[in-house]
């Protein structure tokens, strides 16, 4: 019994002890201090919902070397539960924690971290309107939410009404604007792109399209190309073949409906170059069991969808894909088994191979960021 009770003092004083050490110490170990001001490519590792293992990686084209937990490294804090998406706004970058209910700002440079949103629920992403305000998409909200920048608050809710703002694919875009509209796709169960009037933050029009719009782009022509994957099979929703759908912006209506043969393929993350002549997405299904599974590339000025893939990804689980505005090189991500760390390719704008590293777990999206200053 004494023995006991000497080994439970022990254990008291080695935690007193333990509690009373100079953190800053231990935050200091790891610590990067850095400052990148080259071009350069963050991935975004969304982790293992309800983990809290979340990160971000940075990767430099030049040189490629990738730095793989660089907030962690930097800030000596955790990223959180679900990195949905990232998005820059002049040396600042926004990086959305989905299940956490939070955006972390970090300079883009140093990736230290400068400020947080908070009082969300469930945030997808964040897309800038100007120079002063930015919209948030939520999961769990019907509304969207308008954040000043100056006063670093949630100063107006957009109600959406029919639903929500979020998709589980992780595409290139949420919103997309032109002239002063604002398109914002609705995915989860639903089949419409909704219309933002950007000037008054209200909601004034919407466009029924193809079973769960699940990315955008607009193109050199003005024109918006939204992709649908159809939804799957068993949803009490309904399952129909894939579309991607072109709209003419100035009268909201669809022009073409370009309609996938096999019902089982769901495409996602539409994506553009850096002359918005060109169509990128990622052919594959919610199986991963489908034939010519890989990276498809269509020319905006195209009659029929392509029938062979741009870049064969047979042995991968593709779960990413970006295009490099600067240069039109194309990463795409390899989620592996979903549960171990990703890999991410890198092509040129030809398809030529250029390189191949490791990041986090289940990296789903890239943000690409020039060579702003402090």
């Amino acid at each position: 019994m004494q023995i006991l009770k000497k080994y439970i003092i022990l254990i008291i004083i080695s935690i007193i002890l333990f509690s009373c050490m100079n953190d800053d110490i231990l935050q200091d170990f790891n610590k990067l201090d850095t400052n990148q001001e080259n071009k350069g490519v963050f991935i975004i590792n969304e982790g293992n919902f309800m983990y809290g293992n979340a990160s971000l990686s940075y990767y430099n084209p030049e040189t490629k070397e990738i730095q793989n937990n660089v907030f962690y490294n930097t800030n000596a804090l955790p990223l959180g539960d679900v990195a949905q998406s990232m998005t820059i706004k002049d040396s600042l970058g926004y990086i959305v924690i989905n299940n956490s209910g939070k955006i972390y700002i970090i300079n883009i440079n140093t990736f230290k971290y400068t400020d947080k949103i908070t009082d969300l629920i469930s945030p997808r992403y964040i897309f800038f309107n100007d120079n002063q305000k930015a919209y948030i998409s939520d999961l769990y909200s019907k509304k969207v939410s308008v954040y000043d920048i100056f006063s670093k608050t949630i100063i107006k809710e957009i109600d959406i009404n029919n639903g929500n703002t979020e998709f589980t694919q992780h595409t290139s875009e949420m919103f997309v604007k032109t002239n002063s509209k604002i398109y914002v796709n609705s995915w989860s169960y639903d089949n419409t792109i909704l219309i933002i009037d950007a000037e008054n933050d209200i909601l004034t029009d919407s466009i029924k399209v193809g079973k769960q719009p699940n990315s955008m782009i607009i193109d050199k022509f003005n024109n918006l190309w939204v992709l649908c994957d159809g939804g799957f099979s068993g949803s009490s929703y309904g399952q129909e073949n894939a579309k991607l759908i072109k709209i003419d912006t100035q009268k909201n209506s669809i022009i073409t409906e370009y309609i996938f043969d096999n019902i089982s393929v769901s495409p996602s993350h539409l994506c553009t170059n850096l002359t918005k002549d060109s169509l990128y997405f990622i052919y594959n299904s919610w199986s991963g069991n489908v034939q010519q599974k890989g990276i498809y590339k269509m020319s905006v000025l195209s009659g029929n969808l392509p029938q062979n893939p741009f870049i064969s990804i047979e042995t991968q689980n593709v779960y990413g894909l970006g295009i490099n505005p600067h240069n039109g090189d194309i990463y795409f991500s390899d989620a592996i088994n979903y549960s171990q760390n990703g890999v991410v390719y890198r092509f040129k704008s030809d398809a030529t191979p250029v390189d191949t590293f490791k990041v986090g777990i289940n990296p789903s999206g890239f943000c690409f960021k020039s060579n702003p200053r402090n």
